[in-house]
């Protein structure tokens, strides 16, 4: 007999996996296929689709049936339409130690680890000084006394933008509940034979202490992660192929990701209906409207990546493993919470992370598309989504996003009630005419000088 979950999950997909409105033209993106995908992605049956579990096996097995359905061919060298990794999950004891010249503090006293922390370090510290993130100084090991509420975010990213690897921050009330919220021991996350992703870690320290710590900066700091638990596990993508007419033209690369949070120690599920359900349900949209019509110069690779959330596996993954070679790939667009705008941005407007690092973006608006450059470049999107995996690898590679900074991100309230459907939908249509116009052009994205990032 089956596991009653995976009849669940079977009937789901087959109810999912018919068409909601046979008489809609192809090439037009439905409103109502969007609310279905996002029912079921960000429904409660797929618990917030945890990084590397069961269920968002399940949304990429969802996926997979999708493009199947609308005739997609698995990619070359590939014999279906998932993609899978192993990774390994190192979950600290819950007593790691931080020590700054003659002060040392653990969690058993008090330190707070919000995330990583399964690497031990060694190394310089650099106070941070001043109130511009922009300014900060690049150090593997960094002190920030970051101002009370949300905005210690821009600080935090722009440690990690500089390359830090231990940021060590100041209390305050919102760290101080974040620190109470955390679990005591973050599970660190890494491909099979690479580094963890669990060597940039984030912790806070109660301000006396770490008042005492600064004055002895200089003396160096040393992190140390204590005892941990290792197991193995699984990461999917859902990979699809629509090939094109002339081999050598190159391919066109569309992707979101996956996963999202999962189920919190409480039992309370995250179901990421923006982050990222939205992106995935563009993918599979724009995939039923350029897979109908005339065959295209380019092929269109339409990719569903998992374990973003736990330092981009997926798609880094895919980036050392692509089923065609990445010199082929002539553009990457990924898609990351369009579930709702940007009050700062025009009316129906998406932002473009790193529009000016190419002529990538400003040729896919000339030719309709409802993008517009980001609105918060200190916020260091465009390295904090799948599209940098491809970018460090030299694909010009950009996400779009409805409202980077939406209230809901990483909230209880990310939820299909909270989606902005009608949006969703123009954007999505916004972008199959000039992705069709590109799939049969002779244009080739290029870096601007500079613009293409380096492997740090």
């Amino acid at each position: 007999m089956f596991p009653r979950r995976l009849v669940i999950a079977a009937a789901a997909l087959a109810l999912f996996a018919a068409p909601v409105r046979a008489q809609t033209a192809p090439s037009v993106v439905d409103q109502a296929w969007v609310a279905a995908h996002e029912a079921f992605l960000a429904g409660d049956a797929l618990r917030g689709r945890g990084s590397a579990t069961h269920d968002e096996t399940v949304a990429a097995a969802y996926v997979a049936a999708q493009f199947q359905g609308f005739g997609l061919q698995p990619a070359p060298g590939m014999d279906g339409f998932t993609q899978t990794a192993a990774v390994i999950r190192t979950t600290p004891s819950g007593n790691a130690s931080l020590s700054i010249g003659g002060v040392t503090l653990s969690q058993r006293d008090g330190l707070g680890l919000l995330s990583g922390g399964a690497t031990a370090m060694r190394d310089q510290v650099e106070v941070a000084t001043g109130d511009d993130p922009a300014a900060l100084p690049t150090a593997g090991i960094v002190m920030i006394a970051p101002p009370e509420g949300p905005a210690v975010g821009s600080w935090i990213n722009a440690a990690f933008g500089k390359g830090s690897r231990l940021v060590i921050l100041r209390e305050t009330a919102t760290l101080g509940e974040a620190v109470s919220r955390a679990s005591p021991g973050r599970p660190g996350f890494a491909l099979a034979g690479a580094e963890p992703r669990s060597s940039r870690t984030l912790v806070v320290v109660p301000a006396a202490i770490y008042d005492r710590m600064t004055a002895m900066a200089g003396t160096g700091a040393v992190w140390e992660p204590g005892p941990a638990q290792v197991e193995q596990t699984v990461t999917t993508n859902a990979v699809g192929w629509l090939p094109g007419t002339d081999p050598d033209a190159g391919v066109i690369l569309i992707a979101a990701h996956l996963d999202h949070l999962g189920v919190r120690a409480d039992g309370t599920i995250m179901h990421g209906a923006n982050d990222d359900a939205s992106g995935t349900t563009a993918v599979l949209e724009l995939a039923r409207a350029l897979s109908s019509g005339e065959p295209h110069r380019r092929g269109i690779l339409f990719v569903a990546y998992g374990s973003e959330e736990i330092g981009g596996l997926g798609s880094s993954w895919f980036g050392d493993h692509p089923p065609v070679p990445l010199s082929e790939i002539v553009a990457n667009l990924a898609i990351e919470m369009i579930g709702a705008q940007d009050p700062r941005m025009p009316a129906g407007v998406m932002m473009m992370t790193g529009f000016d690092r190419s002529n990538f973006g400003a040729a896919l608006r000339d030719q309709g598309a409802l993008i517009a450059p980001d609105l918060y470049p200190e916020q260091n999107f465009f390295e904090r989504s799948d599209n940098y995996q491809l970018a460090l690898r030299g694909v010009v590679a950009h996400t779009i996003s409805g409202w980077a900074v939406t209230p809901t991100y990483h909230s209880l309230e990310d939820t299909n009630a909270n989606l902005d459907i009608p949006f969703m939908t123009r954007a999505i249509q916004s972008l199959v005419e000039p992705l069709r116009w590109l799939a049969s052009s002779d244009f080739v994205p290029e870096w601007a000088p500079g613009g293409r990032p380096e492997r740090r």
